[in-house]
């Protein structure tokens, strides 16, 4: 009797199998993501002074009366864990891009300049300009953009090198704090504390007037880097390789910088440079999903719940009120140090 040899699976069989498992496993990260926001949000609705059970706040939220829950929940809780929402998902689409783009760890907004640039200047607008609310926001915004464009001037020399690129940000950072500290230093009682609480990044006080203009860039600008998953795919294999593979590599730069800034520069605007979510929300949303494919999506869900769990936590469990910007730094800061430990360590260069 001939035994019958199983020929083994071939190396074509295999990586298909790797896809399936990997597509697989992204889809339950950003599944399980969306539903913690989802659970998140819907706490950060209910939890306060006075809680409100699921019912009311469900009532509340298609428009009818509930005493004392429309006016909590309605004025001052949804706004508010709206902004959470819109501004986590902004900042954390706009970091992974910059950190894809440029494929280091370190090219986020929080580091490269961008909001430094517009903290400086609107901190500029309040202390020596007297402006507050919108004019206070546009003069962020126009900063921000700026700063890009200016960073993407001095770093194109026959294309942009992410290295280059990164070095004029840390550099334009340090001046945008400099500066910060300059107005800082001469701004009254009352304009020092509207400027340290802007700087701090902060929900408190959130209105749909502030909210709406970051949910609409969101709406509109989102999009644009969803579209351009594919390029920013392969710009991580360098210029060269993604210009061989058909890219637009200048085009596809300029339109994911001008997104991802426009995105940082409306949430910044609406709540304040909230510390260090645009930088962590790639690196752990690469940690749970694992290595390669796009991480937009999976890093805007992390940035939503990381803001939406950091107020919670700098509302109630800390003893006093903290800003949700001193929560992220708290956790941001120690991780810019490990990062840079551990890549020196390794012996690579940043």
């Amino acid at each position: 009797m001939t035994a019958v040899v199983t020929p083994p699976p071939s190396s074509v069989d295999a990586v298909a199998r790797y896809r399936v498992r990997r597509a697989a496993r992204r889809r339950l990260v950003i599944t399980v993501l969306a539903v913690l926001v989802v659970v998140v949000f819907a706490a950060s609705l209910m939890i306060g002074r006075t809680f409100y059970p699921p019912g009311d706040v469900i009532r509340v939220v298609l428009g009818q009366e509930v005493p004392g829950a429309t006016f909590t929940v309605g004025r001052l809780r949804l706004p508010r864990a709206v902004l959470a929402v819109v501004a986590g998902l902004s900042f954390g689409l706009a970091g992974v891009t910059f950190q894809t783009m440029l494929r280091n760890a370190l090219a986020s907004p929080d580091v490269i300049g961008i909001t430094s640039g517009a903290g400086a200047a609107a901190v500029f607008a309040i202390v020596f300009l007297g402006w507050s609310g919108t004019a206070v926001s546009v003069t962020a915004i126009l900063a921000a953009l700026g700063v890009a464009l200016v960073m993407y001037g001095l770093a194109f020399t026959d294309g942009v090198v992410g290295t280059r690129l990164i070095l004029i940000g840390i550099g334009i950072a340090a001046m945008g704090r400099s500066v910060t500290s300059y107005v800082l230093s001469e701004a009254g009682a009352w304009d020092f504390a509207e400027a340290l609480r802007w700087l701090t990044g902060s929900l408190n006080g959130s209105t749909w007037e502030a909210t709406v203009p970051a949910l609409v860039a969101l709406v509109v600008l989102a999009p644009v880097l969803l579209a351009l998953t594919r390029q920013l795919s392969a710009l991580q294999l360098g210029d060269d390789t993604a210009s061989a593979l058909g890219i637009r590599v200048d085009r596809t730069r300029v339109l994911a910088i001008v997104a991802a800034v426009g995105l940082l520069a409306f949430a910044t605007a609406a709540c304040g440079p909230i510390a260090f979510v645009s930088f962590l929300a790639g690196p752990i949303a690469a940690r749970i999903v694992g290595p390669n494919g796009s991480l937009l999506v999976p890093a805007a869900l992390v940035g939503a719940l990381l803001v939406l769990v950091a107020d919670l936590v700098g509302q109630f469990a800390l003893g006093s009120r903290f800003p949700v910007g001193v929560v992220t730094g708290v956790l941001g800061a120690p991780y810019l140090i490990y990062l840079i430990v551990r890549t020196n360590r390794a012996g690579g260069s940043l």
